[in-house]
């Protein structure tokens, strides 16, 4: 490293500990946000860094990155994308592939999920002109079941993709065990639950595929970012491409002849020789990231450990601080499991004296954040009323989520006095509806 570039970067130091210097927290006046990034000295001097390199498009970084988080998460392959929407894109996309021959994924063929969810987990079925089948979750874990999964299974099943609600899991060792009895896709959508165990095994690794989003929102951050892993080199193989533009070479960006054989395909009705990085053997997309936000990535990563233990320890302080409190029915994690929480979420119960829309109002009036359980019944939303889906079994737990349930966060950031300001804050106000 140069003498200026390291002057530069103990600059960047000395302006980040100026600028982070704590503000004390003021009930009622300091805002406390339902979730946020987490970013330290390390991680502005690697944004800083990878800027000075003028590292402006996929490389080093990226590459290094993607094997550290697929050893992280035990699967063999990691590709990072643009979003973790487009990684769900991606996946769903990738098991229409012609090169999966008979496997591969057709229109019309149908994709279990859950109604009561994120639209970017849903949305790749449609956009691929599948269709999705609907299934309930439970109340206080947020997740369906696997008993719900097999009622949903008909003849033109093909796929599961489900997410792991605000970071606890579903049943997913018995859901990953009814796809391979039935021969079916699962996707684990893990965008918020990035540490999570199910059986003492980490979620991500139960599925062929599962997905990762690095918004601000959730576990690790590069700004915006999202990462598909896979144990199946195959269907890595098929992402890859769909990510780069659907090209058929393997060789990355700048780098040329990896196979030894870059004039000597021929494929489709192309002349033989043509030029191999201008073969395109899927309708793909550009969804790849950079190199200044996996820097940025490899910086978070160092911290995971200490950010889901920060989340488990701020759940426990809230699920302990409003035990007992009526008209509230708290959050429970799946049995077997140690979630890696991504909020804490409350429903109002029938019989309290009050709505959630008071109760919402009310902290948000506090400067306290407060969130929906995303979509509710996905459903009920315009988005979806006219498109092709099916229901198995009512989805009550969903429409009551809708109606009655909403969350606060856990995020790092959060102090034991801001926890405990959210807790008496709800306390207060139960108290004061009788």
């Amino acid at each position: 490293m140069s003498d200026r570039k390291e002057l530069v970067l103990d600059e960047v130091r000395r302006y980040h500990r100026e600028a982070s210097v704590p503000r004390e927290f003021v009930p009622g006046t300091t805002e406390i946000w339902p979730s946020g990034a987490v970013l330290e000295e390390a991680d502005r001097v690697a944004l800083v860094e990878a800027a000075l390199d003028l590292r402006i498009a996929a490389g080093t970084s990226s590459r290094k990155f993607e094997s550290a988080f697929a050893r992280r998460l035990k699967r063999r392959k990691a590709h990072l994308t643009n979003s973790g929407s487009s990684a769900n894109l991606l996946a769903v996309s990738a098991l229409t592939s012609h090169v999966l021959g008979e496997r591969r994924l057709r229109p019309g063929d149908e994709v279990i999920t859950v109604a009561a969810g994120f639209p970017t987990t849903v949305n790749p079925i449609l956009q691929n002109g599948l269709v999705p089948v609907f299934v309930d979750v439970d109340l206080r874990t947020y997740n369906t079941t696997a008993d719900r999964v097999a009622q949903a299974i008909g003849p033109k099943t093909r796929a599961i993709i489900i997410a792991h609600a605000l970071g606890n899991p579903f049943e997913v060792a018995e859901i990953a065990q009814l796809a391979v009895d039935h021969e079916l896709f699962l996707i684990e959508d893990n965008c918020d639950a990035v540490g999570a165990t199910y059986d003492g095994r980490l979620t991500g690794s139960f599925g062929d595929m599962a997905t990762v989003s690095f918004y601000p929102a959730h576990h690790l951050t590069m700004g915006e970012g999202g990462c598909v892993l896979t144990s199946d080199l195959g269907l890595a193989r098929i992402v890859e491409s769909l990510r780069d533009w659907g090209r058929d070479c393997w060789c990355e960006p700048g780098e040329n002849d990896r196979c030894l054989k870059r004039f000597k395909y021929q494929m489709g009705t192309l002349p033989a020789g043509y030029d191999h990085k201008y073969i395109f053997s899927h309708v793909g997309y550009n969804l790849k990231a950079t190199d200044i936000q996996a820097a940025l990535g490899l910086t978070q990563l160092a911290k995971l450990d200490d950010f889901i233990e920060a989340r488990r320890r701020n759940w426990r302080r809230l699920r302990e601080g409003l035990d007992g409190v009526p008209g509230l029915l708290l959050p429970e994690a799946t049995p077997r499991s140690e979630p890696s929480w991504f909020g804490f979420a409350i429903t109002v119960t029938p019989d309290a004296r009050f709505s959630r829309a008071e109760l919402g109002d009310f902290l948000e009036g506090r400067k306290i954040g407060t969130r929906r359980l995303f979509a509710g019944n996905l459903t009920r939303h315009p988005a979806y009323v006219d498109q092709p889906h099916r229901v198995v079994g009512d989805l009550t737990n969903s429409d009551i989520i809708t109606e009655q349930t909403f969350w606060i966060g856990v995020y790092p950031a959060l102090t034991d006095e801001m926890i405990d300001y959210m807790t008496s804050s709800i306390k207060e106000f139960v108290a004061a509806r009788g």
